[in-house]
């Protein structure tokens, strides 16, 4: 086992006070300037810990380098979290919290007494008894989703640089802005990082590790309607608006919903609808596993929208699809080496590894078919994007001795 004076913590309650949060609305990249106040201090810290090439680029973007100090040919390997926090909930002043020796106890958060982590709905605490559990106080979230996974990149990178006897190929750290509004990787310079293989820390529970993604497109439907003026618009009127809203009315009400949908099952879910009589639209996210899924989803959107405007005849629609990630496991079964090697660092840190699929996506779907293959590994986050995120320190120390024992797998195997 390894003996590891961890700085984690310190360096997850450091981060999180920083305002991260992207926006969906903001067309430059990053979504939101303040996220570079984050990637600075990143910077600074990697300048510190020895990675003399730690740079953030104009978009945001922060890299570095631990150099290799094995005399092997070892694939070079790329640790990669988002420096964002969801706009699901606010990121403004988050006041972490460590709550001590948990004791399966209800935890009431002081900002908002409302705002309880109760066991019974939080089934995973039930394996942090005796652990620390961070969270925020009740009003904002937390910022676990992925600021553990930066603080455990940062400290694994600061133990290898203070052990070199611990052997490695060449190690990149890629830190990306907009992972939460689905443009973490699109500016991502591959070049520059010239890795072969890559890993995101940003999953759930310890020991957990994804290869396999949803498939995803965001597609509009735009209905012109006809517009007239209400006194007189006896057999003139058709609203755009009606009509986006009987669309969504004819949507399946018990399945294809995120709310009726669990495991592999893929869904058709409205997530903003806007627009005035004579213009609306509706924008959908379309999830399924499969690609041939996929393409059943928004055929049966098109089926809807063909069956509603058939009762409005001088109205049309157009239907505008945007592919969004694709699902990891078709380029990750290609490396099979890349899921082993996690599966043993896993085991080494003390854990049962736990292969799953994520029925959503990260920054890997969209590297893995950008020529970086890259599997999902545990952070240790719970609850994300609510005020009741949480994290335990433990579970934040397991996942660095997982990325360690990775580095000296991938040295060891060459």
């Amino acid at each position: 086992m390894l003996t590891i004076d961890h700085t984690v913590t310190d360096r997850f309650l450091r981060y999180v006070k920083i305002d991260t949060q992207s926006d969906a609305s903001s067309p430059t990249c990053p979504s939101t300037a303040k996220q570079k106040n984050l990637g600075r201090l990143l910077v600074e810290e990697l300048l510190a810990i020895g990675l003399s090439d730690a740079e953030m680029d104009d978009n945001g973007y922060v890299y570095a380098t631990i150099p290799a100090n094995t005399s092997k040919t070892v694939p070079v390997i790329c640790f990669c979290s988002h420096m964002d926090t969801s706009p699901d909930a606010s990121g403004k002043d988050v006041k972490p919290i460590i709550h001590r020796n948990y004791d399966g106890s209800d935890l009431v958060l002081p900002d908002d007494p409302k705002v309880v982590l109760r066991q019974s709905e939080h089934p995973h605490l039930a394996d942090q008894h005796g652990n620390d559990i961070i969270t925020a106080s009740g009003k904002t979230l937390l910022g676990a989703d992925n600021k553990a996974g930066i603080a455990e990149i940062m400290d694994a990178a600061n133990y290898l640089m203070t052990h070199p006897e611990i052997k490695h190929g060449a190690i990149k750290i890629l830190f990306t802005p907009d992972e939460e509004i689905g443009r973490g990787v699109e500016k991502a310079d591959l070049k520059k990082l010239a890795a072969d293989f890559a890993y995101t820390v940003d999953g759930e529970m310890a020991g957990s590790m994804e290869d396999e993604t949803f498939s995803a497109d965001g597609m509009v439907v735009k209905v012109e309607g006809v517009s007239a003026h209400p006194g007189f618009a006896k057999g003139k009127l058709e609203s755009a608006l009606k009509i986006v809203s009987e669309i969504v009315a004819a949507l399946p009400k018990d399945r294809l919903s995120p709310e009726t949908t669990e495991q592999k099952e893929g869904f058709i879910h409205p997530v903003k609808i806007e627009g005035i009589a004579e213009k609306a639209s509706i924008q959908f996210i379309i999830r399924d596993f499969t690609e041939a899924g996929l393409q059943a989803n928004e055929a049966l959107v098109q089926e809807i929208v063909d069956q509603v405007l058939s009762n409005y005849p001088n109205s049309t629609a157009k239907i505008e699809i945007k592919e969004q990630y694709r699902n990891m496991k078709e380029v990750l079964d290609q490396h099979p080496q890349i899921v082993q090697n996690a599966k043993e660092a896993i085991q080494r840190a003390g854990l049962t590894p736990v292969c799953s699929s994520i029925r959503g996506g990260t920054d890997g779907s969209r590297l893995s078919f950008m020529g970086l293959p890259c599997p999902n590994i545990f952070a240790g986050e719970h609850a994300f994007h609510s005020k009741q995120e949480w994290v335990s320190v433990q579970d934040m120390e397991k996942a660095v001795a997982t990325i360690i024992h990775l580095c000296m797998i991938w040295e060891e195997k060459a």
